[in-house]
C-alpha cells in the first residue's frame, strides 16, 4: 500500500507523542514493504527527503511566525499536496487543526483518523476555543472513513456521542532494560529516596492536587517536578510552593535515557492526567519499572487496572507519600512490565495498525 501519515511536525521525533508514534510506525511500515510517506514541517531539524526508507515531504508551516494559527495552514498545505499523490491510505493523527479541511481530503484515499484525547476538556482553553474543538471533533468524525481510539474510554465516548465505531489501538512503549544510577548525582538524589511527576504543567494534569499532598506530607524525600514551568500556570505553582524546599521544579527534560532512569529509581511516580486517552508518559513509566500512583479515572484504570496506587484528592496523595515504599510493591511492577511486553510493545501496536489498515483497504471508502 501507499500510505501517508499527516498531523505531526514530522520524523524523526523532535516534539512529542504523535511524532514518536509516527517515527515507530512509519519505519515499521517500510520494513513490511509499504510505500510510506510522512509530512514534516518545512523547518524540521531533519531536512533530508528520506529517513530509514520513509519518504519525507516537507511543507510550509508558519507556526514559528504566527503561532497556533500556523498549524491550520500547515495542515492545509499537507492535505493539498496529498491530493496529487494517489495515496491508498491517509492516517491522520489528531484533528484539532486539520478537520476543517476534511472536505478537501483526497476523494479516492481511505482516511483513517486517530481521534486523540478529549481536547475540548482541557482547562487551558477558553470557552470559545473549547466550542471550536467540539466542532472540529465532529468534523473529523464526519470526514473520516475509519476511526482509531487509543483508549477504551475514548472508544466508548465516540460510540455514545456519535454512534460511530472506532478501532481501539493503544499507544506503545518499549521496556527499559539498562538502568544506570549515575544520573542521580546530577540532581542530588539517591535511589528510591525521591518521588516525582513528569507532565505538562496544566491544571487537568492534577499538578496542584499532587503538590498540595506533597506539601502536607511528613516525608523528607525530594519531590521532582519535570515539565516546562516558564508559563503562567508554572509561575503560579512555583510561587505557591516556594517555601517547600522538598519540591523541585526541574523544567523540561527531553533526553529519554535520563527520563527513564529518573523514573526507574524513583520511589513513587505520580501520574495526574485526567484528559485524553492512553497517555505516552504513563506507558513509559510502566516500562521504566515505576511504582505508579495515578489519578483515579477511566483512562488510567483501563491501562493500569489493579497494578497502581490511585488518588482522587490531595489527602490521598499525603497518605500515600507518608506510608508507601516501592520495595513493598514488586508484584505491581512485574505486572506492568508484562503488560508492556505482551500488550503495548511497539511491534505489537504497529502490527495492530497495519492489520487495521489492511482491513480498511479491503473494505474500501465509506465517506464520500
Amino acid at each position: 500500500m501507499k500510505i501517508a501519515i499527516l498531523g505531526t511536525r514530522g520524523v524523526p521525533n523532535n516534539h512529542g507523542g504523535f511524532e514518536q508514534f509516527a517515527e515507530y510506525l512509519s519505519k515499521y511500515l517500510v520494513e513490511k514493504g509499504h510505500d510510506t510517506y510522512v509530512y514534516n514541517s518545512h523547518d524540521h531539524p531533519y531536512q533530508k527527503t528520506e529517513w530509514k526508507g520513509v519518504k519525507i515531504l516537507h511543507k510550509y508551516d508558519p507556526e514559528y511566525k504566527i503561532g497556533t494559527a500556523g498549524q491550520f495552514i500547515y495542515d492545509f498545505n499537507c492535505i493539498k499536496d496529498a491530493r496529487n499523490r494517489d495515496f491508498d491510505i491517509i492516517l491522520q493523527l489528531g484533528y484539532t487543526s486539520s478537520s476543517i479541511w476534511g472536505w478537501y481530503l483526497p476523494k479516492k484515499s481511505i482516511i483513517i483518523t486517530n481521534m486523540d484525547g478529549l481536547e475540548w476538556k482541557r482547562s487551558k482553553y477558553s470557552p470559545k476555543v473549547r466550542k471550536f474543538l467540539v466542532y472540529a471533533e465532529s468534523l473529523a468524525i464526519k470526514t473520516s472513513d475509519y476511526l482509531v481510539s487509543d483508549s477504551i474510554g475514548i472508544q466508548e465516548y465516540i460510540k455514545n456521542k456519535y454512534h460511530k465505531e472506532s478501532k481501539y489501538i493503544a499507544y506503545g512503549a518499549n521496556l527499559f532494560q539498562n538502568p544506570s544510577s549515575s544520573i542521580l548525582a546530577e540532581y542530588k538524589i539517591k535511589e528510591y529516596n525521591y518521588n516525582m511527576l513528569i507532565a505538562r504543567l496544566e491544571p487537568e494534569n492534577s499538578i496542584e492536587v499532587i503538590l498540595d499532598g506533597v506539601n502536607d506530607s511528613d516525608s523528607k524525600y525530594p519531590f521532582l517536578v519535570v515539565g516546562k514551568h516558564d508559563t503562567e500556570y508554572g509561575e503560579y505553582l512555583k510561587n505557591k510552593f516556594k517555601s517547600n524546599k522538598r519540591i523541585r521544579f526541574l523544567g523540561g527534560i527531553y533526553n529519554i535515557d535520563s527520563l527513564n532512569n529518573l523514573r526507574y529509581y524513583s520511589n513513587i511516580y505520580f501520574h495526574g492526567h485526567t484528559v485524553g486517552g492512553t497517555n505516552p508518559s504513563l506507558l513509559e513509566a510502566m516500562a521504566s519499572n515505576s511504582l505508579i500512583c495515578a489519578n483515579d479515572n477511566i483512562f488510567n484504570r483501563a491501562i493500569l487496572q489493579n497494578d497502581s496506587l490511585y488518588f482522587t484528592n490531595s489527602e490521598n496523595v499525603t497518605e500515600i507519600i507518608n506510608k508507601i515504599q516501592k520495595v513493598d510493591f514488586v508484584k505491581l511492577l512485574e505486572n506492568n512490565n508484562h503488560k508492556i511486553i505482551n500488550e503495548f510493545d511497539w511491534n505489537i501496536i504497529n502490527k495492530h495498525y497495519l492489520d487495521y489498515m489492511d482491513d480498511c483497504f479491503q473494505k474500501g471508502k465509506i465517506f464520500n
